[in-house]
């Protein structure tokens, strides 16, 4: 088994190397990487509902606030989350440690 973040094992076979596909490689991880994962899952619903409502009701404030409030809630989550296990998003939208962590799994989708 190897480590990849702190909570995470990525199956090894006896060589070392990791066990079937890197794309579809199941990994363990401590319940607290999926209550995370699934928290940020869930703000992110409610933000793409307000900004839906928000397309149609621009001169909600009461929706304003709260989709600004989920917004700094959500930066907050995914700030800590990153730290923790790694990049939720490429292309610039997420700072790597080093070594480059991409290379690394499970992707947040893959859980």
């Amino acid at each position: 088994m190897a480590r990849y973040g702190p909570l995470c094992i990525v199956p090894m076979n006896p060589d070392g190397e990791k066990d079937g596909d890197e794309m579809t490689s199941k990994s363990q991880c401590e319940p607290e990487f999926y209550e995370m994962l699934e928290k940020l899952q869930a703000l992110d619903f409610v933000l793409v509902e307000l900004n839906l409502y928000l397309d149609t009701h621009p001169d909600d404030l009461q929706a304003i606030e709260q989709f600004n409030q989920l917004t700094c809630e959500r930066t907050g989550l995914a700030n800590q989350f990153q730290q923790l296990y790694g990049p939720l998003q490429n292309f610039g939208r997420a700072y790597s440690k080093f070594p480059w962590e991409w290379s690394k799994v499970p992707w947040p989708w893959q859980v």
